[in-house]
């Protein structure tokens, strides 16, 4: 899969020195597509920010798997037609987090399922939106001034990807 993009601290206007190490951590997240061209988008009402659906890859889970386990649990539904879009390496110095996103592109399979959000989601207020791939690009580019450090880093790497899933799509269809 090839690399989009690599978002560092200085690149969202922070200036944290380098951490002595970094948490390594792999991610899976889906641009995923309903019958009606929307996409599937989650809003967090805690920090007043929406994010694409995935998470960590968790021991013993190949990137399939995770991606898999998380549309299931965030999107409530199974996917199919998954294509590889990029990944995107985040370095967040603060959090000392070195994230490497495996993105793709999915169409949701069947009908739509009911999110199974883990403990801290739900305390978030995690709840699930449906839009159309320009709104959400709206949507997140209204939120990416946002002061707060990881949601700064969410909406950045989420954004690239939906604007090139746009590209993609320009391009493939």
């Amino acid at each position: 899969m090839k690399l989009l993009k690599t978002i560092r601290d200085i690149d969202l206007g922070f200036e944290s020195p380098d951490p002595d190490l970094y948490i390594e951590r792999e991610a899976s997240r889906a641009i995923v597509f309903d019958e009606n061209n929307n996409i599937a988008l989650l809003y967090s009402l805690k920090d007043n920010c929406h994010k694409l659906p995935g998470g960590g890859v968790e021991e013993g889970e190949d990137i399939k798997q995770a991606l898999n386990r998380e549309m299931m649990e965030e999107v409530g539904c199974q996917i199919t037609d998954v294509k590889e879009l990029g990944i995107i390496e985040e370095y967040r110095n603060k959090d000392s987090l070195h994230q490497v996103s495996h993105c793709f592109i999915a169409k949701l399979e069947g009908k739509k399922g009911e999110p199974e959000f883990t403990q801290s989601e739900r305390k978030a207020g995690f709840q699930l939106v449906w839009l159309s791939l320009d709104d959400a690009i709206k949507t997140l580019d209204s939120e990416k001034m946002t002061e707060f450090y990881r949601m700064k880093f969410m909406v950045t790497r989420d954004l690239l990807l939906l604007n090139e899933a746009k590209a993609y799509l320009n391009t493939y269809q």
